[in-house]
């Protein structure tokens, strides 16, 4: 049965470790990666787990600061945190993003957005947090006060003008009630405002970190599940409330595993807006690219 993953419990970090003799032969231990549970990782994850790997699962704000900590390697960081630690390394050009609705990052209004006075955002999200404060801030030239909402709550849970959900919780039961007036899918209204696609989470590596080898295995496992997202929407569909033809579309139609050109300059110009509203710190080292990282 899948993990149900509205339960705190569901969130606690936890290891893959694949057969430990067989990595035996090997004196070096093994690259700890940082993943994330939701729905919309499963691609990027699909036969990752290997001898040399000591692969964990935790929130995107979590591996971030495990990263920054240096208790992983390589993770797949809120695409902000890259901006906000310059020693984050690009190491992968497989990425979560969208090129329109994204379908599982929702902002929700029980007020006229233009009327917003706080904002609950989830506890797992940084970027998507981000992104919520630059459109709010652009469209209206508001700066609500915030609020965290934990895992394992729902929308019924604040009394907030505005609630960010993001990942499963954004696909599942904790849209239902709360009487909202609006609901905005950010990817998509970033991606009308700019012409831009937008990234939400890159594989980012921490200073030293050896990942040559890694970079064509993070791809290859991206190729994979692209190549059997039928089967991962069959797997899937039912822990989150979908049938498996939604599931297929949300993972086909509604996401993007890709980080090309336009993808990074989306993230030049989220950074720029994240500095201007002081969400970032101006940047110091070489513009966001993929090439540094190899």
């Amino acid at each position: 049965m899948a993990e149900d993953r509205d339960d705190p419990k569901a969130w606690k970090p936890f290891m893959i470790r694949s057969n430990a003799s067989t990595h035996s032969a090997s004196s070096l231990p093994p690259i700890r990666v940082g993943a994330v549970q939701y729905l919309n990782t499963r691609p990027l994850v699909q036969g990752l787990a290997a001898a040399d790997l000591a692969l964990s699962y935790d929130l995107p704000s979590r591996l971030a600061d495990h990263l920054a900590a240096g208790r992983l390697d390589v993770a797949l960081v809120p695409s902000i945190e890259v901006f906000r630690h310059s020693e984050f390394r690009i190491v992968s050009n497989a990425c979560i993003g969208c090129r329109g609705p994204v379908m599982s990052v929702k902002l929700l209004f029980r007020v006229p957005p233009q009327r917003v006075l706080s904002l609950a955002v989830d506890e797992g999200s940084r970027t998507s947090a981000a992104l919520a404060k630059i459109l709010l801030s652009d469209m209206y030239g508001l700066s609500p006060r915030i609020e965290q909402l934990p895992i394992g709550a729902n929308s019924g849970d604040t009394d907030a003008d505005a609630i960010l959900l993001i990942g499963d919780r954004a696909l599942g039961p904790a849209m239902a009630g709360g009487g909202f007036q609006v609901v905005w899918d950010l990817g998509d209204e970033w991606c009308r405002w700019t012409g831009l696609p937008f990234v939400f989470a890159v594989w980012a590596a921490r200073p030293g970190a050896d990942t040559m080898e890694l970079v064509d295995r993070l791809e290859a496992a991206r190729d994979r599940g692209r190549a059997n997202l039928p089967a991962i929407a069959a797997a899937e569909a039912a822990a989150h409330g979908l049938t498996t033809a939604q599931c297929l579309s949300y993972l086909t139609d509604n996401l993007h595993y890709d980080l090309g050109t336009r993808e990074l300059d989306a993230l030049r110009l989220f950074r720029a807006h994240a500095v201007r509203l002081g969400l970032s710190p101006r940047p110091v080292g070489p513009a966001v690219s993929l090439g540094n990282a190899r």
